[in-house]
């Protein structure tokens, strides 16, 4: 949007891109029309559409950012402090809370099965959170070799792409059978695993 909006008048916006989403959640993007939208906001035709000039595909790309600025929002404080092994087990335990209490109410996966396979741009936005989120991993693991607790020569976006692509095929499983085992196990690796290459690396030094 170029227009600047009041605080009110975003305020009125946000309402109505988290009831979408939140409609989206239950019926799925194909059903969701914005009729059941302005039911469930409480919102006129013409408000609507003064915050979503261009419609449904505007809105429902607004719903895709707000569903992946929450996946990183649902991990902070922790996700930005990765200065430490205590501080890495604090973000692990905050990623596994969280999709255990969110269970099938995931918004990764609505993004990605629902908006992004329907969605133009959505696609874009789902580029975007996965590269962010594996960049704030990678910045933790290099602070972690500037501490020596992680071998400096270690591929750290490799290692942070791996950590990544192990949080995901854990919140798959999840999805799929309701079981989080695979995504504990797939951080308790991935994070040992960072931590066998800076004791390798110390040993090889000695």
């Amino acid at each position: 949007m170029t227009r600047t909006l009041t605080r009110k008048g975003l305020a009125t916006r946000q309402r109505i891109i988290e009831g979408a989403a939140a409609e989206i959640r239950e019926h799925g993007v194909l059903a969701t029309t914005l009729d059941d939208i302005r039911a469930r906001t409480d919102t006129s035709k013409s408000q609507l559409f003064h915050y979503f000039p261009e419609g449904k595909e505007e809105l429902l790309l607004a719903v895709a950012r707000h569903e992946a600025d929450q996946v990183l929002a649902d991990q902070r404080p922790q996700l930005g402090e990765l200065t430490s092994w205590p501080a890495w087990s604090a973000w692990r335990d905050r990623v596994v809370d969280r999709y255990r209490r969110q269970k099938l109410d995931c918004p990764i996966n609505y993004l990605v099965s629902e908006l992004g396979r329907s969605t133009p741009g959505a696609q874009a936005v789902v580029v975007e959170l996965l590269h962010t989120w594996q960049e704030e991993i990678a910045v933790g693991i290099r602070h972690m070799q500037g501490l020596g607790e992680i071998d400096p020569g270690l591929d750290t976006e490799r290692a942070a792409a791996a950590l990544l692509a192990g949080i995901q095929g854990g919140v798959v499983v999840l999805m799929s059978t309701g079981r989080i085992a695979h995504l504990e196990a797939a951080l308790d690796a991935g994070i040992e695993s960072l931590r066998a290459s800076g004791r390798r690396a110390r040993s090889d030094a000695a």
